[in-house]
């Protein structure tokens, strides 16, 4: 049976878990990361040297990296559904995965950081408001493709909206932010929440 290493919380963690859930893949989860810890240990750091979550053990292979992991799986198990057949459309949908990793995530991780893991007296206002805008123009991005599209790979689900729709949780979770009406993001961000993977995997709360 696939092995998931990582904590639920992690976002990361709930792109896999929330692909598995997608194509019905049983698995077995160890908790790992923050205050559980693993990530240093001498037998993770030989399977993981980043010693980040999350890490998949799948009959013996052993992979990091969790748009990569995504991607394993949904090809193993998902073609034609989590992973797109046709060339262009999988090519498009594996831009938006690329573009979690090169643009959103940099833009967005600052206020997540600053409005989740800091304590209220260690914050920098500052810091988070430049994050907000930032991210909030990479959302302005999405919003102008969900215009023309249902999904961002193209008319259906795949894994090109796990990573993103993860961050979409977490921007319409934050609580006392600005936040522009972007219709076409919030109409595919409702979609997803009509997803049971993404329930019962990605609306678990900021932790």
């Amino acid at each position: 049976m696939l092995k998931i290493i990582g904590r639920k919380t992690s976002s990361n963690v709930q792109k896999v878990l929330w692909a598995c859930a997608e194509m019905g893949v049983k698995f077995e989860r160890q908790d790992a990361g923050m205050q559980f810890g693993v990530t240093n240990t001498p037998e993770y750091i030989a399977m993981n040297p980043n010693k980040l979550v999350p890490t998949i053990i799948d009959d013996g292979f052993v992979l990091w990296e969790s748009n990569s992991i995504v991607r394993y799986l949904a090809q193993k198990h998902g073609m034609g559904t989590l992973c797109p057949t046709d060339l262009k459309v999988r090519a498009s949908a594996e831009r938006w995965m690329d573009w979690q990793l090169s643009t959103m995530g940099s833009a967005f991780s600052p206020m997540f950081h600053g409005l989740v893991r800091t304590p209220p007296d260690k914050r920098d206002p500052q810091a988070i408001e430049k994050s907000r805008a930032n991210a909030e123009t990479k959302f302005e991005i999405m919003d102008s493709y969900l215009g023309k599209t249902k999904f961002l790979g193209g008319d259906l689900f795949s894994f090109g909206d796990i990573p993103l729709g993860i961050y979409a949780y977490r921007w319409y979770a934050f609580e006392g932010i600005k936040r522009k009406d972007l219709k076409n993001l919030k109409r595919w961000y409702d979609d997803l929440c009509k997803r049971p993977g993404f329930k019962e995997h990605v609306m678990i709360g900021l932790g």
